[in-house]
């Protein structure tokens, strides 16, 4: 079984503070939907009011068109996977996949069965008799899934299950969670601040900021078209010029910025005037060719630093006007070794892969964040 859930004018607040405000989603049956933002946004919050530890203070979470208002926990059809797994460590594999269908009265034979067959489905078959400190942080976690999925609920609920494990498991749980969930095709709502995670896994993902939700879209929606400065600043890496519109033409915007005039999409049906933000992703920054047209956008950089990842270099450049403007550029690692420090050199990128957004907060840069 599988079920929709749906967040109707959702409020949810702690005296004065409000820690989800106007949270409207309807999360369609089998779909795998994410909540993304940084730490305090608020997903967490709307997690527990789904799972029914915490009632809305307005609103109403429904739930397989059910309204769940006074509905507890053990009675709600969703299972929730802790972020600590809160596996228990003196039972066996199996006994913990098995635990629900104890408390229910279940023999000792069919509990058997059911954790056996969600071993094979986690691709864990012959490990039920092991105990828990036997595994490792990847397997222990697919075990979390399974005790989840004994339960057979409607929807499952995961509060960043894979924070604690190092980069190259999370990278493979991501697979294995997505996975999981196609296999068994129920709906799974996640909770990350991990922009990788939700790009990779999510159907759709809702983008979260000082408890509002900011854009509700599929991954390619949230990272190519972006609809507030928040939403285009926290998912992936991007370049920023602050201006004011000084014209419009045809869909698109003309800002008047520090480095003069630059042009990009106008989605919002921005008017002259506004104060807005031209954001551009850096592997739409390119450098100009003499031998072809100029770019919509052009400006002469210096090369500041050059960041080495393997099949990319990110190029870390300031533009050589009196403001020194930060631009990144990001480009396919192709053996050669560029060698541009202290020399400037044209860069640009076209008005299409450019959006003009409306003024507004932006995410936390890591230097911020650390700055606090």
């Amino acid at each position: 079984m599988s079920a929709d859930v749906q967040l109707d004018n959702v409020w949810i607040r702690f005296g004065d503070f409000v820690a989800a405000r106007e949270a409207n989603i309807h999360i369609k049956d089998g779909e795998f939907f994410s909540f993304l933002g940084p730490s305090g946004c608020g997903k967490t919050t709307l997690l527990r009011s789904v799972s029914g530890f915490l009632e809305p203070s307005e609103g109403r979470v429904l739930i397989g068109g059910k309204d769940m208002k006074g509905i507890g926990p053990n009675k709600r059809p969703t299972a929730l996977i802790f972020q600590n797994l809160a596996l228990f460590p003196l039972m066996k594999v199996w006994e913990n996949i098995a635990f629900a269908l104890e408390v229910r009265g279940t023999s000792k034979a069919e509990r058997r069965k059911k954790a056996d067959e969600l071993l094979e489905l986690i691709a864990l078959p012959d490990q039920g008799d092991k105990m828990v400190r036997e595994l490792s942080g990847g397997q222990r976690q697919r075990v979390a899934i399974a005790r989840a999925l004994a339960a057979e609920p409607d929807v499952l609920l995961l509060d960043e299950p894979l924070s604690a494990l190092d980069l190259k498991l999370r990278q493979h749980m991501r697979t294995e969670l997505r996975a999981i969930q196609q296999r068994v095709g129920i709906t799974f709502i996640y909770i990350t601040h991990d922009q990788g995670e939700a790009l990779t896994m999510s159907d759709r993902i809702a983008v979260m900021n000082a408890g509002r939700i900011e854009q509700v879209g599929t991954g390619d929606d949230i990272y190519s078209q972006p609809q507030s400065a928040f939403a285009a600043s926290f998912v992936g890496e991007v370049n920023r010029f602050d201006g004011t519109v000084a014209a419009l033409q045809d869909g698109f915007a003309v800002l008047q910025t520090p480095l003069g005039p630059l042009i990009g999409r106008n989605p919002g049906g921005l008017d002259t005037g506004a104060q807005a933000s031209l954001f551009i992703r850096p592997e739409h920054v390119h450098f100009a060719d003499p031998t072809r047209l100029p770019f919509a956008n052009q400006m002469l950089a210096e090369l500041e630093r050059r960041d080495l990842e393997g099949a990319f270099i990110n190029l870390h450049m300031r533009t050589c006007s009196d403001c020194k403007m930060p631009v990144s550029l990001h480009m396919t690692n192709t053996g050669q070794v560029l060698s541009l420090t202290g020399n400037a050199a044209e860069i640009g990128f076209t008005a299409e892969a450019a959006v003009v957004l409306p003024e507004g907060e932006v995410a936390a840069t890591g230097a911020d964040e650390a700055a606090v």
